[in-house]
């Protein structure tokens, strides 16, 4: 238990100067050190073994492997950023595996979403599901896209281009706070019609990241930094899952109160800020044509600006210098010192994210935290 938010590690605190990667099957770590020819000749075999785990998520048996711990041997690729991916040494090697992972998701949520139970329209959807997703769904009708925004994973900085786009901010460099609302469309305003018609002829993605990593950004940030969050959230976690929780002013929930607290919610009614990408952007419900990862943010983002035929003076912005990012030292920290149980039991409420964008679940064995 952590007596306040933590922003910085402890002095005496240090991870391994080279920890083991959470995720990524043997396959994957040799196809690291091989040359390029060789890993390409790998690519078709080491697909299906990927999408096990699409296959494993599908099946009703989940919780219940989730809760024997079977999942724990089923791995997906690591992201970038891990130290598998790190040790590329060409740069043509490293875009390949690249094209790997973002196969490897295609393929997962094809195999998904294709499964008879799962929603495959939006019009499918029950209506409170319909409500989120079409109040995250941004428009831009001058550039023809629809952005399903995800908070925590840049999304601010999407809206700061949306609004320069529709031309009602000068420059992305513009530094002033956000307004999340005004000066944009979002889907949930428009008629039946008119979103039907955007769905069939406008371009769509979003963007996606680690699901632990969000959570820990959203936690850090919520109740470290803002104070309503703290008075409206904080101070209820706190009465609920503190036995001596006194006159808390909501501002040192701890991160594993914090998870308790996520475990007793219902996804579909979560906060914005931690509810399940799944839940809020529904894949199986609407084809995006690009879902780009917070993990290759720049690269992605200039994808999308480009293939929105953007003009080139636009650049998506430069993060803010206020911003201070979850590392994968403080992740390891936080995880490490959250009670591994805990950590199981939600599992289950974020795994279509961890499966269907291709994230391994998250490595807390003794082992690899004590190093």
């Amino acid at each position: 238990m952590f007596p306040r938010p933590l922003y910085q590690l402890p002095k005496s605190y240090q991870m391994g100067a080279s920890p083991l990667p959470s995720g990524g099957s043997v396959a994957l770590r040799r196809i690291a050190s091989l040359p390029l020819s060789r890993a390409a000749r790998s690519h078709s075999a080491l697909l299906p073994s990927m999408l096990m785990f699409g296959v494993i998520v599908a099946s009703s048996g989940l919780l219940l492997m989730i809760e024997r711990g079977i999942l724990a041997e089923v791995k997906t690729p690591p992201p970038r950023g891990d130290l598998v991916w790190r040790s590329r040494a060409a740069g043509e090697s490293a875009e390949m595996e690249h094209h790997i992972l973002r196969d490897i998701r295609n393929r997962t949520l094809r195999s998904v979403c294709a499964q008879r139970n799962m929603p495959h329209s939006i019009w499918q959807l029950p209506a409170s599901q319909r409500r989120t997703l079409l109040k995250h769904i941004l428009v831009s009708d001058k550039y023809r896209f629809l952005y399903c925004y995800v908070p925590k994973v840049a999304c601010s900085n999407w809206k700061r281009v949306l609004k320069v786009l529709g031309g009602s901010l000068p420059s992305t460099d513009v530094k002033l706070k956000m307004d999340h609302k005004s000066d944009l469309v979002f889907l949930a305003d428009l008629s039946a019609e008119e979103v039907r018609y955007r769905l069939r002829h406008y371009y769509k993605f979003m963007f996606v990241r680690e699901p632990m990593e969000r959570l820990l950004s959203a936690y850090r940030n919520k109740f470290g930094e803002i104070k309503e969050y703290q008075q409206r959230y904080g101070v209820e976690i706190i009465r609920r899952y503190r036995k001596q929780g006194g006159s808390s002013a909501g501002d040192d929930v701890t991160f594993p109160e914090f998870l308790h607290y996520l475990l007793d919610e219902d996804p579909e009614r979560m906060n914005e800020h931690w509810m399940p990408i799944y839940n809020l952007c529904q894949p199986c419900a609407l084809t995006y044509d690009f879902i780009g990862s917070y993990e290759r943010l720049r690269e992605d983002a200039n994808y999308v600006l480009q293939r929105v035929k953007a003009p080139p003076f636009i650049q998506f912005p430069e993060r803010q210098a206020w911003y201070k990012p979850v590392t994968r030292e403080s992740q390891d920290y936080f995880l490490c010192n959250t009670p591994k149980g805990l950590i199981r039991e939600l599992l289950p409420k974020y795994i279509m994210d961890f499966s269907l964008f291709a994230y391994p679940l998250p490595n807390i064995t003794s082992e690899y935290c004590r190093q």
